[in-house]
């Protein structure tokens, strides 16, 4: 898929571009290293041997090129006519002790954070890239779903089990795509079918993908900074349809048993709906027909008005949460993006919530009762997420600013060329998309643009340490 990169060359502004990074850290007030005796508690944390033994089924790991947190392993057989897939999680509940320093520590994170210059993990690496994470050609310990599917792709039964597992192949994004490409053998060979016929699925309830570009900032062996812009490869949107089948499951099993967490939001507004077509018939791209999610899926990765409309699109997936229950299920409890009620349970390595929903999940599958300590601070899981969530999107929309800002600063007094992506401010603003190099900013605009429409601006002044950008209208 269309791939942009815009590299920021060794100068005085790659300095102050460290030094502005490396503020944003500490303005964050996130926690950056963990205690000796976390680190401690973390080395000598070994779970009992699980009762089952699965280290003869070939489970396959599939992540970005160098990830060491890998928390999923997947097996795709055919069974008759439909599948059997075993998703493996990695066994999380089963290192933490409740109470204790990793604990702590966990909860005081919520989930990985990642910046430029480094990530700022959930749990010490000795756990989450070591003993807790599905590497390959190790025993590990799981949480082992096994999903039967007909024909099409339809869950007719799922199991969750305790597991020894043992990894065959560590797999990444990029070398798997083009393998599959080639038409090799490969661990994924089913994925690509299994994962159209649950996307079709998803299509057939509502559900809606927004699949948006990822925007990624890279550090480089030289230790300058990049800003990656790509669209996923489609073993990327294969992949994940594993991991909605499997927090569909888990919220199945908690809503049933009255017990658990799920991540919610709001179905979008008829006014969120109209403004949303308005920006589409402006793009030239209308939307007159159909759900939002068989629209946004018909769009043209390859048409250059397609960011545009996926990011106006961006407004109908707001309101995101956590609600958590334990005795009656509560009446709003759909994802509304999914079209089904939905639980994070598949990234415990990266992500607090993960840990809970699936202690849970097992009790449940095995008939017991949830374990205390996962029942006695349910409730404190949706301020706990909410406040990390938070912590995240700023380190990243702010981190993304500041290498914008480092990219543009060779450009001042400069007129540049933007496409306009979305009005603001009753059409007297809008964001604009840079093309070379890579920026997303706001920018004023001339009365009577339209979304779609490239203009010429000239930049003003940039501030690194602030991520801020100043344009105005060409003269």
């Amino acid at each position: 898929m269309p791939q942009r990169r815009s590299h920021i060359a060794p100068s005085a502004v790659q300095s102050e571009l460290a030094a502005a990074l490396a503020a944003l850290r500490e303005e964050l007030d996130a926690p950056t290293e963990f205690s000796p005796e976390t680190l401690t508690e973390a080395s000598l944390a070994a779970p009992a041997e699980p009762g089952l033994d699965l280290r003869d089924v070939e489970f396959a790991t599939l992540d970005p090129a160098g990830a060491m947190d890998l928390d999923q392993a997947f097996h795709l057989a055919r069974a008759g006519s439909g599948f059997v897939v075993r998703y493996a999680i990695a066994d999380v509940p089963a290192f933490v002790k409740p109470g204790g320093a990793v604990d702590a520590a966990a909860r005081e994170r919520g989930q990985t954070l990642y910046a430029a210059d480094g990530r700022i993990p959930l749990h010490p690496a000795v756990l989450s890239e070591d003993h807790a994470s599905l590497l390959p050609d190790v025993d590990r310990p799981a949480l082992v779903w096994t999903f039967d599917l007909a024909s099409d792709g339809a869950v007719s039964t799922f199991r969750l089990e305790r597991a020894l597992i043992r990894s065959r192949a560590k797999l990444d994004y990029v070398t798997t795509q083009q393998a599959l490409d080639r038409g090799d053998d490969s661990p994924a060979s089913l994925l690509q079918e299994i994962g159209e016929l649950r996307i079709a699925i998803e299509q057939a309830r509502g559900g809606a993908s927004l699949n948006m570009p990822d925007e990624e900032v890279i550090q480089n062996d030289d230790g300058t900074y990049s800003i990656e812009r790509a669209h996923a490869l489609p073993i990327e949107e294969w992949n994940a349809q594993l991991s909605l089948m499997t927090g569909m499951a888990a919220a199945e099993l908690m809503v049933t048993a009255q017990v658990g967490v799920l991540r919610t939001m709001p179905a979008p507004d008829e006014k969120s709906f109209d403004a949303f077509r308005h920006q589409t018939e402006a793009l030239g791209r209308p939307w007159t027909t159909g759900e939002y999610g068989e629209y946004l899926r018909s769009l043209d990765r390859e048409d250059p008005l397609t960011l545009p409309v996926l990011e106006a699109a961006a407004s109908l997936f707001r309101g995101a949460g956590y609600v958590s229950f334990d005795g009656s299920v509560p009446d709003d409890i759909e994802q509304a993006a999914i079209a089904a009620p939905y639980a994070h349970a598949t990234a415990p390595l990266r992500r607090l919530v993960d840990r809970w929903s699936l202690a849970i999940c097992l009790a449940i599958a095995q008939g017991e009762e949830p374990p205390a300590w996962a029942r006695e601070s349910l409730h404190e899981l949706p301020e706990l997420m909410q406040t990390s969530s938070q912590r995240a999107s700023r380190l990243n929309a702010e981190t993304i600013n500041r290498v914008e800002a480092a990219l543009l600063t060779p450009l001042v007094g400069s007129t540049i060329e933007a496409t306009v992506i979305e009005l603001r401010n009753s059409g007297e603003r809008a964001a604009i998309q840079i093309a070379a190099p890579a920026v997303t900013a706001t920018a004023p605009v001339p009365v009577g643009t339209k979304p779609g429409e490239v203009i010429s601006v000239t930049l003003v002044r940039t501030d690194i340490a602030t991520g801020e950008m100043e344009f105005a209208l060409k003269e």
